[in-house]
């Protein structure tokens, strides 16, 4: 199976050895989008906005590998703060319709650049 990296510049690029996303066949994996814009500005006060901002990054690695939003079948966020939940979940129904891909939230001590948040996403396309 062939792995080709997905890259665009409409979100921020790696910090590390990684790639934005990897489309292998008809899987697409998106590597965890900080709330970073893609000029490299950290959004972390505003958890709405931050949740919003990680997912538009979400949105546009999966655009630039040729998918959508709607061919995502699993999402995983991890949150440094669970109280941030219900706000994470308000903007995440403004992305994702029925049937709504499967998930998982979980709570860490700690993300790069000390990030509220991150996602990633793993989609079928074709």
């Amino acid at each position: 199976m062939i792995r080709r990296p997905i890259t665009t510049t409409r979100a921020p690029g790696a910090i590390g050895p990684y790639s934005q996303g990897i489309r292998a066949g008809g899987l697409f994996y998106t590597s965890g989008q900080l709330p970073l814009t893609p000029s490299g500005e950290l959004i972390r006060d505003d958890i709405p906005s931050a949740a919003r901002q990680a997912l538009e990054n979400v949105r546009a690695i999966l655009s630039a590998g040729g998918a959508t939003m709607k061919d995502v079948v699993k999402v995983t966020v991890y949150l440094t703060d669970m109280a941030h939940f219900a706000a994470v979940n308000e903007v995440y129904a403004q992305f994702f319709s029925e049937p709504y891909p499967a998930r998982t939230c979980v709570a860490v001590a700690r993300l790069p650049l000390d990030a509220p948040l991150e996602i990633e996403a793993h989609a079928v396309v074709g």
